[in-house]
Protein backbone atom coordinates (compact mmCIF):
# COMPACT_ATOMS: atom_id res chain seq x y z
CA UNK A 1 0.00 0.00 0.00
CA UNK A 2 1.75 3.09 -1.09
CA UNK A 3 1.49 6.02 1.34
CA UNK A 4 1.06 9.75 0.22
CA UNK A 5 3.39 11.83 1.05
CA UNK A 6 1.35 15.06 1.69
CA UNK A 7 4.79 16.79 2.86
CA UNK A 8 8.56 16.52 2.08
CA UNK A 9 9.39 15.99 5.88
CA UNK A 10 7.55 12.81 5.95
CA UNK A 11 10.54 10.72 5.53
CA UNK A 12 11.84 12.42 8.13
CA UNK A 13 9.03 11.30 10.22
CA UNK A 14 9.48 8.14 9.70
CA UNK A 15 13.31 8.08 10.43
CA UNK A 16 12.45 10.14 13.37
CA UNK A 17 9.65 7.17 14.51
CA UNK A 18 12.34 4.65 13.54
CA UNK A 19 14.78 6.00 15.73
CA UNK A 20 12.73 6.62 18.55
CA UNK A 21 12.05 2.80 18.55
CA UNK A 22 15.62 2.35 18.37
CA UNK A 23 16.22 4.38 21.24
CA UNK A 24 13.36 2.66 23.30
CA UNK A 25 15.30 -0.77 22.55
CA UNK A 26 18.05 0.50 23.62
CA UNK A 27 17.16 1.56 26.78
CA UNK A 28 15.06 -2.10 27.51
CA UNK A 29 18.51 -3.46 26.55
CA UNK A 30 20.38 -1.63 28.98
CA UNK A 31 18.12 -2.11 32.07
CA UNK A 32 17.47 -5.83 32.55
CA UNK A 33 13.96 -6.11 34.26
CA UNK A 34 12.01 -8.69 35.40
CA UNK A 35 8.54 -8.15 32.76
CA UNK A 36 5.07 -10.36 33.72
CA UNK A 37 2.74 -10.56 31.09
CA UNK A 38 -1.01 -11.56 32.72
CA UNK A 39 -2.96 -12.67 30.12
CA UNK A 40 -0.20 -14.24 28.00
CA UNK A 41 -2.20 -17.20 26.12
CA UNK A 42 -4.86 -14.42 24.63
CA UNK A 43 -4.55 -12.57 21.53
CA UNK A 44 -3.56 -9.55 22.65
CA UNK A 45 -1.71 -10.93 25.42
CA UNK A 46 0.32 -12.86 22.56
CA UNK A 47 0.42 -9.59 20.68
CA UNK A 48 2.32 -8.21 23.65
CA UNK A 49 4.88 -11.14 23.97
CA UNK A 50 5.26 -10.40 20.00
CA UNK A 51 5.86 -6.16 20.54
CA UNK A 52 8.50 -6.81 23.03
CA UNK A 53 10.46 -9.22 21.33
CA UNK A 54 10.76 -7.25 17.92
CA UNK A 55 11.61 -4.48 20.12
CA UNK A 56 15.08 -6.91 21.43
CA UNK A 57 14.06 -6.83 24.85
CA UNK A 58 16.71 -8.01 27.29
CA UNK A 59 14.57 -9.30 30.06
CA UNK A 60 16.18 -10.40 32.75
CA UNK A 61 13.26 -12.91 33.85
CA UNK A 62 9.89 -12.99 31.90
CA UNK A 63 6.75 -14.25 33.81
CA UNK A 64 3.87 -15.38 31.57
CA UNK A 65 0.86 -15.85 33.50
CA UNK A 66 -2.62 -16.60 32.27
CA UNK A 67 -6.17 -18.35 34.31
CA UNK A 68 -5.97 -21.09 36.15
CA UNK A 69 -6.90 -23.04 32.86
CA UNK A 70 -3.80 -22.05 30.89
CA UNK A 71 -1.24 -22.89 33.94
CA UNK A 72 1.42 -25.01 32.92
CA UNK A 73 1.14 -24.51 29.45
CA UNK A 74 3.83 -23.58 27.45
CA UNK A 75 4.94 -19.93 25.47
CA UNK A 76 8.19 -20.13 23.44
CA UNK A 77 10.03 -16.03 24.09
CA UNK A 78 13.12 -15.04 21.89
CA UNK A 79 14.05 -18.60 21.93
CA UNK A 80 13.28 -19.90 25.37
CA UNK A 81 10.15 -21.55 26.28
CA UNK A 82 8.57 -20.37 29.65
CA UNK A 83 5.57 -22.07 31.40
CA UNK A 84 2.46 -20.39 32.33
CA UNK A 85 2.09 -19.38 36.08
CA UNK A 86 -1.02 -18.40 38.03
CA UNK A 87 -1.26 -14.35 38.81
CA UNK A 88 -0.76 -15.70 42.23
CA UNK A 89 2.84 -16.95 41.31
CA UNK A 90 3.67 -13.75 39.09
CA UNK A 91 2.52 -11.53 42.63
CA UNK A 92 5.07 -13.57 44.39
CA UNK A 93 7.90 -13.36 41.77
CA UNK A 94 7.84 -9.21 42.59
CA UNK A 95 8.10 -8.25 38.69
CA UNK A 96 9.23 -4.66 37.84
CA UNK A 97 6.89 -4.11 35.36
CA UNK A 98 3.77 -6.04 35.13
CA UNK A 99 1.70 -5.62 31.67
CA UNK A 100 -1.54 -7.06 32.13
CA UNK A 101 -4.37 -8.19 29.51
CA UNK A 102 -6.46 -10.46 31.57
CA UNK A 103 -10.10 -8.50 31.89
CA UNK A 104 -11.26 -5.77 34.12
CA UNK A 105 -12.83 -8.48 36.92
CA UNK A 106 -8.99 -9.84 37.11
CA UNK A 107 -7.54 -6.51 36.80
CA UNK A 108 -9.55 -5.11 39.73
CA UNK A 109 -8.49 -8.24 41.76
CA UNK A 110 -5.14 -8.63 40.94
CA UNK A 111 -3.43 -5.22 39.98
CA UNK A 112 -3.59 -3.25 43.75
CA UNK A 113 -1.68 -6.30 45.08
CA UNK A 114 1.47 -6.31 42.50
CA UNK A 115 1.21 -2.76 43.13
CA UNK A 116 1.51 -2.56 46.68
CA UNK A 117 4.60 -4.49 45.94
CA UNK A 118 6.42 -1.77 44.33
CA UNK A 119 4.89 -3.24 40.77
CA UNK A 120 4.33 -0.72 37.80
CA UNK A 121 0.80 -2.52 36.01
CA UNK A 122 -0.22 -1.53 32.75
CA UNK A 123 -3.45 -2.53 32.64
CA UNK A 124 -5.30 -2.86 28.79
CA UNK A 125 -9.03 -3.65 30.72
CA UNK A 126 -11.39 -0.70 31.34
CA UNK A 127 -11.06 -1.56 34.87
CA UNK A 128 -9.15 1.76 35.70
CA UNK A 129 -9.35 3.87 33.00
CA UNK A 130 -11.90 6.91 34.79
CA UNK A 131 -10.32 6.00 38.13
CA UNK A 132 -9.33 9.24 40.03
CA UNK A 133 -5.19 9.30 40.19
CA UNK A 134 -4.71 6.73 37.76
CA UNK A 135 -3.11 8.08 34.40
CA UNK A 136 -5.02 7.10 30.97
CA UNK A 137 -1.76 7.38 28.91
CA UNK A 138 -1.31 7.48 25.24
CA UNK A 139 2.68 8.32 25.23
CA UNK A 140 2.97 10.52 22.57
CA UNK A 141 0.31 12.28 24.08
CA UNK A 142 0.46 12.16 28.29
CA UNK A 143 3.06 10.65 29.23
CA UNK A 144 3.55 13.24 31.90
CA UNK A 145 0.78 12.73 33.70
CA UNK A 146 2.98 9.13 34.67
CA UNK A 147 4.61 9.85 37.79
CA UNK A 148 7.12 7.00 40.40
CA UNK A 149 4.29 6.86 42.30
CA UNK A 150 1.61 5.68 39.62
CA UNK A 151 2.12 2.34 40.06
CA UNK A 152 -1.14 1.70 38.16
CA UNK A 153 -1.44 2.80 34.45
CA UNK A 154 -4.01 2.65 32.44
CA UNK A 155 -4.17 1.84 28.51
CA UNK A 156 -6.58 3.34 26.91
CA UNK A 157 -9.64 1.67 23.89
CA UNK A 158 -8.32 0.79 21.30
CA UNK A 159 -11.30 3.11 19.36
CA UNK A 160 -9.76 6.26 21.53
CA UNK A 161 -6.05 5.19 20.73
CA UNK A 162 -6.30 5.98 17.54
CA UNK A 163 -8.48 8.35 17.16
CA UNK A 164 -7.20 10.74 19.93
CA UNK A 165 -3.49 10.27 17.81
CA UNK A 166 -5.03 12.15 15.19
CA UNK A 167 -7.10 14.91 17.36
CA UNK A 168 -4.53 15.98 20.03
CA UNK A 169 -2.65 18.20 17.70
CA UNK A 170 -5.73 19.50 16.04
CA UNK A 171 -6.76 20.03 20.07
CA UNK A 172 -3.63 21.59 20.87
CA UNK A 173 -3.43 24.15 18.04
CA UNK A 174 -7.20 24.87 17.71
CA UNK A 175 -9.11 23.86 20.75
CA UNK A 176 -11.83 20.80 19.64
CA UNK A 177 -15.67 21.99 20.42
CA UNK A 178 -17.19 18.64 19.58
CA UNK A 179 -16.47 15.56 18.09
CA UNK A 180 -19.13 12.87 15.98
CA UNK A 181 -17.69 9.83 15.81
CA UNK A 182 -18.53 6.15 14.03
CA UNK A 183 -16.51 3.56 14.32
CA UNK A 184 -16.15 0.13 11.68
CA UNK A 185 -14.51 -1.89 14.12
CA UNK A 186 -12.66 -5.73 13.37
CA UNK A 187 -13.83 -9.00 15.03
CA UNK A 188 -10.69 -9.26 16.81
CA UNK A 189 -11.73 -6.62 18.76
CA UNK A 190 -14.27 -9.17 20.65
CA UNK A 191 -10.63 -11.23 21.11
CA UNK A 192 -10.33 -15.19 20.14
CA UNK A 193 -14.16 -16.06 20.12
CA UNK A 194 -15.20 -13.51 17.82
CA UNK A 195 -12.69 -14.32 14.95
CA UNK A 196 -13.33 -17.64 15.57
CA UNK A 197 -17.60 -16.53 15.03
CA UNK A 198 -16.34 -15.17 11.40
CA UNK A 199 -13.93 -17.96 11.02
CA UNK A 200 -16.92 -20.31 11.97
CA UNK A 201 -19.32 -18.75 9.29
CA UNK A 202 -17.25 -18.06 6.24
CA UNK A 203 -16.40 -22.20 6.57
CA UNK A 204 -20.44 -22.84 6.81
CA UNK A 205 -20.07 -24.60 10.40
CA UNK A 206 -21.21 -24.22 13.28
CA UNK A 207 -20.22 -23.59 16.74
CA UNK A 208 -19.88 -21.23 19.78
CA UNK A 209 -21.15 -17.50 19.16
CA UNK A 210 -19.87 -14.10 20.29
CA UNK A 211 -21.99 -12.21 18.84
CA UNK A 212 -26.21 -12.21 18.98
CA UNK A 213 -26.39 -12.23 15.43
CA UNK A 214 -24.35 -13.61 12.17
CA UNK A 215 -20.98 -11.12 11.64
CA UNK A 216 -20.31 -12.24 8.63
CA UNK A 217 -22.03 -10.59 5.13
CA UNK A 218 -23.53 -8.37 8.05
CA UNK A 219 -22.88 -5.13 10.42
CA UNK A 220 -23.89 -4.61 13.96
CA UNK A 221 -24.55 -1.88 15.57
CA UNK A 222 -23.64 -3.16 19.04
CA UNK A 223 -20.19 -3.45 20.77
CA UNK A 224 -20.46 -3.67 24.54
CA UNK A 225 -23.61 -4.05 26.59
CA UNK A 226 -26.69 -0.98 26.19
CA UNK A 227 -26.74 1.23 28.77
CA UNK A 228 -29.73 3.09 30.11
CA UNK A 229 -29.15 6.41 28.17
CA UNK A 230 -29.01 3.70 25.03
CA UNK A 231 -25.34 3.88 24.17
CA UNK A 232 -23.32 1.23 24.66
CA UNK A 233 -20.74 0.89 27.19
CA UNK A 234 -17.92 1.28 24.21
CA UNK A 235 -19.75 4.20 22.97
CA UNK A 236 -19.18 5.80 26.50
CA UNK A 237 -16.15 4.72 26.93
CA UNK A 238 -14.85 6.64 23.76
CA UNK A 239 -16.35 9.48 25.32
CA UNK A 240 -15.04 10.02 28.84
CA UNK A 241 -11.45 8.67 27.59
CA UNK A 242 -11.49 11.23 24.99
CA UNK A 243 -12.05 13.80 27.43
CA UNK A 244 -9.26 12.43 30.03
CA UNK A 245 -6.50 12.20 27.46
CA UNK A 246 -6.63 15.84 25.93
CA UNK A 247 -7.40 16.75 29.41
CA UNK A 248 -10.59 18.46 29.00
CA UNK A 249 -13.69 17.91 30.12
CA UNK A 250 -15.72 20.23 28.11
CA UNK A 251 -15.45 18.53 24.29
CA UNK A 252 -18.43 17.31 23.33
CA UNK A 253 -18.51 13.76 22.47
CA UNK A 254 -21.07 12.01 20.20
CA UNK A 255 -19.59 8.36 19.21
CA UNK A 256 -21.79 5.46 17.51
CA UNK A 257 -19.66 2.02 17.57
CA UNK A 258 -19.96 -0.82 15.01
CA UNK A 259 -18.75 -4.33 14.05
CA UNK A 260 -18.15 -5.34 10.99
CA UNK A 261 -16.87 -8.60 9.19
CA UNK A 262 -13.22 -7.30 9.02
CA UNK A 263 -10.35 -9.72 10.36
CA UNK A 264 -8.06 -7.02 12.51
CA UNK A 265 -8.08 -3.22 11.93
CA UNK A 266 -10.49 -0.54 13.49
CA UNK A 267 -12.16 2.10 11.03
CA UNK A 268 -13.48 5.62 11.92
CA UNK A 269 -15.31 8.29 10.70
CA UNK A 270 -14.50 11.29 12.70
CA UNK A 271 -16.32 14.79 12.43
CA UNK A 272 -14.71 17.51 14.08
CA UNK A 273 -15.75 21.30 15.31
CA UNK A 274 -12.72 23.45 16.73
CA UNK A 275 -13.31 26.25 18.07
CA UNK A 276 -10.93 28.45 15.79
CA UNK A 277 -10.68 28.34 12.10
CA UNK A 278 -7.98 26.60 10.33
CA UNK A 279 -6.72 26.08 6.92
CA UNK A 280 -6.88 22.45 5.79
CA UNK A 281 -3.50 22.18 4.98
CA UNK A 282 -2.49 23.32 8.05
CA UNK A 283 -4.70 20.23 9.03
CA UNK A 284 -2.78 17.97 7.39
CA UNK A 285 0.71 19.24 7.80
CA UNK A 286 -0.43 19.16 11.90
CA UNK A 287 -1.60 15.14 11.32
CA UNK A 288 1.29 14.51 9.03
CA UNK A 289 4.38 15.36 11.90
CA UNK A 290 2.68 13.69 14.80
CA UNK A 291 4.36 11.20 15.64
CA UNK A 292 3.00 7.59 15.39
CA UNK A 293 0.82 8.92 12.62
CA UNK A 294 0.73 8.85 8.82
CA UNK A 295 -1.20 10.51 6.38
CA UNK A 296 -2.54 8.48 3.61
CA UNK A 297 -4.52 11.05 1.35
CA UNK A 298 -4.83 11.05 -2.25
CA UNK A 299 -8.20 10.36 -3.07
CA UNK A 300 -7.23 11.11 -6.63
CA UNK A 301 -5.55 8.16 -6.70
CA UNK A 302 -7.52 6.15 -4.68
CA UNK A 303 -5.09 6.63 -1.39
CA UNK A 304 -6.65 6.40 1.75
CA UNK A 305 -6.63 4.18 5.04
CA UNK A 306 -7.62 0.71 5.06
CA UNK A 307 -7.75 -2.22 7.72
CA UNK A 308 -6.34 -4.38 5.16
CA UNK A 309 -3.17 -2.60 4.63
CA UNK A 310 -2.72 -1.20 8.48
CA UNK A 311 -2.75 -4.26 9.68
CA UNK A 312 0.48 -5.54 11.39
CA UNK A 313 1.69 -2.00 11.56
CA UNK A 314 1.96 -0.02 15.08
CA UNK A 315 0.58 3.58 13.05
CA UNK A 316 -2.41 5.05 12.99
CA UNK A 317 -3.33 6.25 9.35
CA UNK A 318 -5.44 9.24 8.33
CA UNK A 319 -6.56 9.89 5.12
CA UNK A 320 -9.87 11.82 3.50
CA UNK A 321 -8.95 14.80 5.43
CA UNK A 322 -11.58 17.61 4.49
CA UNK A 323 -13.52 20.65 5.64
CA UNK A 324 -17.28 20.17 6.60
CA UNK A 325 -18.97 23.09 4.93
CA UNK A 326 -22.25 22.73 7.00
CA UNK A 327 -20.57 24.06 10.32
CA UNK A 328 -18.39 26.50 11.43
CA UNK A 329 -14.83 25.48 11.23
CA UNK A 330 -15.80 21.91 10.57
CA UNK A 331 -13.75 18.52 9.79
CA UNK A 332 -14.01 15.50 8.69
CA UNK A 333 -11.08 12.08 8.21
CA UNK A 334 -11.10 8.91 8.12
CA UNK A 335 -8.30 7.26 10.72
CA UNK A 336 -7.70 3.52 10.53
CA UNK A 337 -5.29 0.96 13.00
CA UNK A 338 -4.42 -2.17 13.91
CA UNK A 339 -6.23 -2.52 16.93
CA UNK A 340 -4.32 -5.03 18.27
CA UNK A 341 -0.96 -3.60 18.06
CA UNK A 342 -1.09 0.67 18.58
CA UNK A 343 -5.23 -0.28 20.06
CA UNK A 344 -3.61 -2.62 22.63
CA UNK A 345 -0.52 -4.38 22.98
CA UNK A 346 2.18 -1.57 21.39
CA UNK A 347 1.14 1.32 23.39
CA UNK A 348 1.19 -1.02 26.55
CA UNK A 349 4.59 -1.81 25.79
CA UNK A 350 5.50 1.83 24.98
CA UNK A 351 4.58 2.82 28.48
CA UNK A 352 6.34 0.19 29.94
CA UNK A 353 9.39 2.00 28.04
CA UNK A 354 8.51 5.24 29.15
CA UNK A 355 8.47 3.62 32.63
CA UNK A 356 11.96 2.19 32.35
CA UNK A 357 13.99 5.20 30.56
CA UNK A 358 11.91 7.90 33.54
CA UNK A 359 12.47 5.32 36.67
CA UNK A 360 14.62 2.46 36.38
CA UNK A 361 17.43 4.04 34.58
CA UNK A 362 18.32 7.16 36.86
Amino acid sequence: MPIFETKENNDAIHWHMKENLYFCSKILEEEKMKIAVVGATGLVGSKMLQVLDEQKVRIEELIVAASERSVGKEIVFQGKTHKVVSVDEAIAARPDIAIFSAGATASRQYAPRFAEQGTFVVDNSSAWRMEKGVPLVVPEINADTITKDTHIIANPNCSTIQMVMALAPIHKAYGIKRIVVSTYQSVSGSGQKGVNQLKAERAGASGTTCYPHPIDLNILPHIDTFLDNGYTKEEMKMVNETRKILRDEHIAVSSTTVRVPVWGGHSESVNVETERPFEIEDIRKLMATMPGVVVQDDPANNVYPMPLYAEGKDEVFVGRIRRDFSVENGLNFWCVSDNLRKGAATNAVQIAQYLIREFFNK
